[in-house]
C-alpha cells in the first residue's frame, strides 16, 4: 500500500516522522508522498523526502495559504528548485477552496493562474510532472482553468475527493483522476463512497491526507497517520467488491504509473 498524499512536515507529524513511517511499514504501507502546501513548505518536503528512501514529496501553493506572505508562499524560483529534484514526482497541491471565506476567492484564483502559467513554462522547459488538485466546491471551475491550459488532463489528479457522483464524472470526462480519504469511510459521505464505485479501476488512488481525517474505524484518533491508509484502501475493496490484495496491487500499481516512481 501506498499513501499518495500526506503532510509529514506539518508539526503535529514532523516531530515523530520516523515512527510514523516506521510504523506506516509494519501494516504493509511501503511508501508516502508529504505533499507541498507553500513555497517554504515545498522546501521542507524536499528535505523530508531526501532523508528517507521511501518518502516522496511535490511543491506548489495550496490555495489556503494563497494571502500569505509572497516571500515564503509564491517563491517560484524555489518551488522550480525543488522540482528540479528527482525527489519531487509532483506539483501542487494547487486549486481552489470554495468552503472557506478567506482567502478571498479573487485571491485565490489570482495564485492558481500563476501556478498554472508557471507549471505550463516548466513544462515547456521539459520539467512534465502530474498535479495534484486541491478542490472544494469548485469542480466546474477548476476543469475550466486546467482545460485553458496546455496541461493533459491526464496528468491532474482531484485528491480528497468530496464532490458528488455527478461531479466526480466531471472530472473523469475531463480525463483526470480521483483519489480518496478516509471521507470516503464516513457514515454521513454517502456521495463520496457513490463515487468511489464509478471510478475506473486505472484512474483511482488512496491517501490519508494526514494529519487530517482519521478513516472508520479510527475516525476518532488524532492526529491520521499514514498507517491509517489501509482502512480507506479496505473500505474500498470492499464496496467495489474486490479483493483487497488485487485491489492494494491495483491502487500501487496506479500510484507508481501516475507520479512516476518505484515503491521500494
Amino acid at each position: 500500500m501506498f499513501d499518495t498524499h500526506c503532510h509529514l512536515t506539518f508539526p503535529k507529524l514532523a516531530a515523530q516522522a520516523e515512527t510514523l513511517l516506521a510504523d506506516a511499514r509494519t501494516v504493509g504501507v511501503r511508501g508516502v508522498i508529504t505533499v507541498a502546501t507553500t513555497s517554504a513548505d515545498s522546501i521542507a518536503a524536499l528535505e523530508m523526502a531526501r532523508n528517507h528512501d521511501n518518502v516522496w514529496c511535490s511543491a506548489g501553493v495550496h490555495p489556503l495559504y494563497a494571502d500569505k506572505p509572497a516571500a515564503q508562499s509564491r517563491d517560484y524560483d524555489a518551488i522550480r528548485k525543488v522540482g528540479s529534484d528527482p525527489k519531487c514526482v509532483a506539483w501542487g497541491e494547487l486549486g481552489l477552496d470554495n468552503h472557506y471565506d478567506e482567502p478571498a476567492h479573487d485571491v485565490q484564483v489570482k495564485v492558481l493562474h500563476e501556478q498554472l502559467n508557471f507549471l505550463q513554462q516548466c513544462a515547456a522547459e521539459g520539467m512534465h510532472k502530474p498535479v495534484i488538485v486541491h478542490c472544494r466546491d469548485a469542480f466546474d471551475e477548476l476543469i475550466d482553468a486546467f482545460a485553458a491550459t496546455t496541461l493533459p488532463p491526464e496528468r491532474f489528479v482531484f485528491h480528497c475527493f468530496t464532490g458528488t457522483p455527478d461531479d466526480a464524472r466531471s472530472v473523469l470526462d475531463f480525463g483526470s483522476w480521483i483519489s480518496f480519504t478516509g471521507i470516503a469511510t464516513f457514515a454521513n459521505a454517502a456521495g463520496v463512497a457513490e463515487a468511489a464505485q464509478l471510478v475506473p479501476d486505472d484512474r483511482i488512488m488512496v491517501e490519508t491526507d494526514a494529519p487530517y481525517l482519521s478513516p472508520e474505524p479510527v475516525r476518532t484518533t488524532r492526529p491520521n497517520v499514514p498507517a491509517h491508509v489501509v482502512h480507506t484502501a479496505r473500505f474500498l475493496a470492499e464496496l467495489r467488491s474486490v479483493d483487497y490484495e488485487e485491489f492494494e496491487r491495483m491502487v500501487d500499481a496506479n500510484a507508481e504509473r501516475f507520479f512516476g516512481i518505484k515503491i521500494p
